[in-house]
């Protein structure tokens, strides 16, 4: 395929910030979209209004990111204001489909990205997106050309379709362990099951937490033992895929905070104070830093699938970060976590529950493996579609 660049093909609005007098939240003017931040998964949803708006998108319309998030993309399903982080796409000439071209764009959000310019928010600016270049089946033959996109559209917007629907199934899946908590258990707020509390200290074997080792950063090796931080704790999700590793002989030497799989990990300082997870399985051996504390249950007390889900509620997020003076803690200590009191109903239903979890953790594997395939095949679909080989 032959490119041309995307000024040939579509008009392009750059976003403009209304003065400032003319915001307001109650509806009054139009809808500004000022960034990704304003996107649904497919059209808008503004929460600032402008009475003079100075960049208007038109219901149809492609709206891009050009700030912050480079080539995120939303559509107008009415008219909007474009503040100066977005930008807007709309074909002209009667030489492209915008279905192929919001296809297109987001093909090519690492062109776009490297474009970027600001240490703050990296942008880009009218001529980079007008720049961009488009694959056109049949250049020489609009008509023909035309027709070709638009049969390309189809096909990628149903693939695209099916990655989505996988996602979707992903994301509910997720869903299902605090529900399947409440539903066990009630709301422990309310506590309506009336299950005593006990505090985390007399359900445990040991808590504590590990710390940087001399040299930091530096001594980090490509291979080794994961060497765990807050980021790699989600909220009842472990995620090594950016975990640090350390060499051997220094997490022999860290002993006391080595992990085993059935822990509960707590982030104990910083933004994530509160994330929790439990360790489902470990194919090598880990440690913590110091801003992720181990709390090592005593398994035939309590069940560590039933105690992260349990503090993960916003319930148990609350018990967490509570201070007399109500205000977010730096950190929290040993104590002050083994001092967390959490409902203790019968340990057989704790572990009934974690029987049930794992059922769940089983669908979310299956649901994560066809989201990959899903997107490989996208990928492959995409690759294959601006070669021309569709």
């Amino acid at each position: 395929m032959k490119c041309a660049p995307l000024h040939e093909l579509a008009l392009v609005t750059m976003g403009t910030a209304p003065p400032g007098d003319t915001y307001n939240s109650d509806g009054r003017g139009m809808p500004m979209i000022a960034g990704a931040g304003d996107y649904g998964d497919i059209h808008p949803t503004p929460k600032k209004y402008t009475t003079s708006p100075l960049a208007v998108a038109e219901p149809g319309d492609l709206i891009v990111c050009v700030r912050a998030t480079i080539g995120d993309l939303n559509w107008a399903d009415r008219q909007y204001c474009l503040g100066r982080g977005v930008a807007g796409i709309r074909p002209r000439n009667g030489r492209a489909d915008l279905r192929y071209l919001s296809h297109v764009v987001a093909s090519n959000k690492g062109w776009l990205n490297a474009k970027g310019t600001g240490s703050t928010f990296p942008a880009i600016r009218k001529a980079d997106l007008e720049g961009m270049p488009v694959p056109l089946p049949y250049p020489e033959d609009p008509k023909r050309s035309l027709a070709e996109q638009k049969r390309i559209a189809a096909i990628l917007d149903k693939a695209d379709a099916i990655r989505r629907r996988r996602h979707e199934a992903a994301r509910l899946t997720e869903q299902l362990i605090p529900s399947l908590f409440y539903d066990m258990f009630g709301d422990p707020g309310r506590n309506p099951k009336g299950w005593p509390t006990r505090n985390i200290g007399r359900l445990t074997t040991l808590v504590t937490s590990g710390l940087t080792p001399s040299g930091g950063a530096q001594v980090y090796v490509n291979e080794g033992p994961y060497f765990i931080r807050s980021q790699n704790v989600l909220m009842n999700r472990l995620d090594f895929s950016d975990a640090a590793c350390l060499p051997s002989e220094i997490h022999e030497s860290m002993s006391r905070t080595k992990v085993a799989v059935g822990d509960v990990l707590l982030n104990i300082t910083g933004a994530s104070i509160g994330r929790i997870a439990w360790v489902e399985s470990l194919d090598r051996e880990a440690n913590v830093n110091q801003h992720v504390c181990i709390v090592r249950l005593d398994q035939e007390q309590a069940a560590p699938e039933f105690v992260s889900v349990c503090l993960s509620l916003p319930w148990g997020q609350q018990l967490i970060i509570r201070t007399e003076t109500g205000a977010l803690p730096q950190g929290l200590n040993h104590k002050q976590v083994r001092q967390i009191e959490i409902l203790y109903p019968a340990t057989k239903l704790q572990h009934e529950f974690a029987k049930r979890i794992r059922e769940v953790r089983a669908l979310q594997r299956a649901h994560e493996t066809q989201r990959r395939e899903s997107n490989a095949m996208f990928d492959s679909l995409v690759q294959r579609a601006f070669r021309g080989e569709l």
